[in-house]
C-alpha cells in the first residue's frame, strides 16, 4: 500500500497480533453500500486516526467495530476475538466514547465511575486509582461533575472506559468543543495511555493537525471504502524521499557533488539566492552533507518541505472536504 509522510517523531511498537483487524467489512441499506470492503489493521500502542469527507462512513464504521450494528458481510476481530461470532470476548477488549460522555451531573466523579463499576466485574479500587491518575483527575474526584469543565467530562469519560482495561479505545471528536489549551492536554494525556498502559487508541476526528501531531498512521476512508492508510512521523519519513532546499556558496561545485551521488537527485536551482533543491532519502542526508564538505562546498542553510496531512487530504479526496 501506498504511504505518505508528515511531520512529527512518534514511533509506534511492533506488536505480534493486531489489536483490530477490519477484515472486509461490509454494510448495505436498501441496496447501498455505506460501508464497502473495508479493510485495516491497528497494533498494539498504536495511535490512529480515522479520518473521511462528510458521509465518508466513518461514524458507521465505527458502530460496526462495537457491534452497534450489523455488518452485511466480513469480520472484526479485537484482540482475535470476533465481533460477529463471540461478541462478549471481542467487547470486553473494547473501551469508547461515541459523540459526548454522559454522568450523573449531582454525584461526584467518583459516585459515577463506582456507580460504572457496579455494573461491572473484576474491576478494584486500585484501578480506578490507576486510570483517574493517568488521565490526571486525581484533584477533582470528590468535586461534582456540574462543576466539571468540558476537557474534564472528556477525561472522566475515558477514565471510565479504561476501567475494564480494554485493548482499544475508541474515541469519538475528543477534542470537539476544547479550547488549545484543552486540545494540548487531551493529546498529552492520549500519549499517556497509549505509552503506560500500552492501549491502542482510534481516533476519529476532523482536526487534522491533532491526527498529524499525535498519530502513528491515518486510515482515510470516502464513500464508505478505503482511501489510503498512511504513515506518520519519523517512520514515514525514513520510508520516502524527502524534499530539501540547500543555500551554498558555490552552486556549479555543489551540483557536480550531487551528480556523483546515488540515490540523490538535483530537482532544481535557484541562482538568485544560490540554491538547490534536492529529492533523496533521510539516510542519504549525513552523506550529502559530507560530500559537500570534502568538495569544499560550504553549506549556509537546510530547509526540509513537506506536505501536510492536510495537503495530503485532498489530493487523497479530490478536494472534498474533513468533518
Amino acid at each position: 500500500m501506498e504511504r505518505t509522510s508528515a511531520n512529527k517523531d512518534h514511533s509506534a511498537p511492533a506488536g505480534d497480533l493486531p489489536v483490530l483487524q477490519m477484515k472486509k467489512v461490509t454494510k448495505r441499506i436498501k441496496g447501498k453500500a455505506i460501508v464497502n470492503q473495508l479493510s485495516f489493521e491497528i497494533r498494539k500502542g498504536e495511535i490512529v486516526g480515522l479520518l473521511g469527507p462528510n458521509g465518508a462512513g466513518k461514524t458507521t464504521t465505527i458502530r460496526l467495530m462495537t457491534g452497534l450494528i450489523r455488518m452485511t458481510e466480513g469480520d472484526v476481530l479485537v484482540h482475535g476475538h470476533s465481533i460477529r461470532d463471540d461478541f462478549q470476548r471481542a467487547i470486553a477488549n473494547i473501551g469508547a466514547i461515541i459523540e459526548n460522555p454522559e454522568f450523573y451531573a449531582h454525584m461526584t466523579g467518583l459516585d459515577n465511575l463506582k456507580q460504572y463499576v457496579r455494573m461491572s466485574d473484576g474491576i478494584t479500587e486500585t484501578r480506578i486509582s490507576e486510570v483517574v491518575e493517568l488521565v490526571g483527575l486525581q484533584n477533582a474526584m470528590d468535586k461534582k461533575v456540574k462543576a466539571y469543565s468540558l476537557g474534564m467530562r472528556q477525561r472522566l469519560g475515558i477514565a471510565q472506559a479504561l476501567l475494564h482495561s480494554p485493548k482499544l479505545l475508541i474515541l469519538d471528536e475528543p477534542t470537539n468543543g476544547l479550547d488549545p489549551a484543552g486540545i494540548r492536554e487531551m493529546r498529552e494525556y492520549m500519549r499517556k495511555i497509549a505509552e503506560v498502559e500500552g492501549i491502542s487508541i482510534l481516533i476519529s476526528s476532523h482536526m487534522l493537525g491533532e491526527i498529524e501531531q499525535i498519530c502513528h498512521q491515518a486510515v482515510v476512508i470516502q464513500n464508505g471504502e478505503l482511501v489510503r492508510v498512511t504513515r506518520l512521523g519519523a517512520q514515514a519519513d525514513t520510508e520516502h524521499e524527502v524534499s530539501l532546499t540547500v543555500r551554498v556558496d558555490n552552486l556549479e561545485a555543489a551540483a557536480a557533488v550531487i551528480q556523483t551521488m546515488k540515490g540523490v537527485r538535483l530537482t532544481g536551482t535557484d541562482e538568485l539566492h544560490s540554491e538547490l533543491m534536492i529529492s533523496l532519502h533521510d539516510h542519504n542526508v549525513p552523506e550529502l552533507v559530507a560530500s559537500f564538505s570534502a568538495a569544499k562546498v560550504g553549506v549556509y542553510r537546510i530547509t526540509e518541505h513537506k506536505q501536510s496531512l492536510e495537503d495530503d487530504f485532498l489530493k487523497w479526496t479530490g478536494g472534498n472536504r474533513i468533518a
